[in-house]
């Protein structure tokens, strides 16, 4: 259960991410709203996770999968070129989330 519940704060991290951009400075109510809850359900995972999970690992991975998402969405969503060496490293950092379960 606690992995389930980190992959699951990790997802919650980049829709805290980019409701934090769409917020534009936190301006705009809805965005803001996704934010906060995003945020809480994030760190709440986060912190249950690493009640058995070293935290360490617990903390590369939350970061790699929000990172991850938030990168696909910026390519998926034309803010950000989307490039073969872009997918190559997103691929890499998921790779290397995966080991971390792996050897835990």
């Amino acid at each position: 259960m606690p992995w389930f519940v980190l992959v699951i704060s990790g997802i919650c991290e980049s829709v805290w991410a980019i409701a934090l951009d769409r917020s534009k400075g936190f301006s705009r109510l809805i965005p803001t709203v996704v934010f906060v809850i995003g945020l809480v359900a994030s760190m709440g995972g986060l912190s249950y996770a690493m009640k058995h999970i070293p935290i360490g690992t617990s903390y590369a991975i939350w970061v790699g999968i929000g990172a991850a998402i938030t990168a696909v969405y910026g390519m998926l969503s034309g803010e950000e070129a989307i490039s073969l060496i872009r997918i190559l490293l997103i691929i890499g950092l998921v790779a290397c989330v995966i080991g971390l379960k792996l050897v835990d």
